[in-house]
């Protein structure tokens, strides 16, 4: 009876296997706030710091970093980002700065950014960049305490 139980479990236990490795796997996203694939809507990161303007970008000049694609205007702009990342990478991974101080993930509006001391803070729309801008140093120290807890959320607020 007892070898019967045993093998009876070990049936379910390998049906059960064989069913989990034949479910599809969800690709993982990388460490920005992605749609469809590419971080900040396809957005120049470089363009943001260095024209002060949000300029789409095109999928053939493109690189990956943090685990997400980024597009750029043209290769010199890639270049550009592929030398110096951090420098051009949206601050709070591209998710809206201003949402981050007040504790949570929201997503952003490519026209709605400020460029503070060289770095890129997007925000969920223009009316909230209004907000931000009202009060930048004091959302920027908040949104730097909030970040680490906020970070891990799975929930963005859309």
């Amino acid at each position: 009876m007892l070898v019967q139980k045993f093998v009876f479990r070990h049936r379910i236990s390998a049906a059960v296997v064989g069913l989990m490795s034949a479910m599809p796997v969800p690709a993982l996203a990388g460490e920005f706030n992605e749609t469809d694939g590419v971080a900040i809507k396809g957005f120049d990161p470089v363009a943001y710091v260095t024209e002060r303007a949000a300029v789409p970008g095109r999928a053939e000049f493109s690189s990956v970093y943090g685990g997400s694609t980024f597009h750029f205007r043209d290769a010199g702009n890639r270049d550009a980002f592929i030398a110096n990342p951090a420098k051009y990478a949206p601050q709070y991974g591209g998710y809206c700065a201003y949402g981050v101080a007040r504790g949570y993930k929201a997503a952003t509006t490519p026209e709605a950014f400020s460029v503070i001391d060289g770095k890129l803070y997007l925000n969920y729309n223009a009316e909230v960049n209004t907000l931000w801008s009202k009060n930048i140093p004091g959302f920027i120290d908040k949104a730097n305490l909030q970040w680490p807890m906020v970070a891990r959320a799975t929930k963005v607020s859309r």
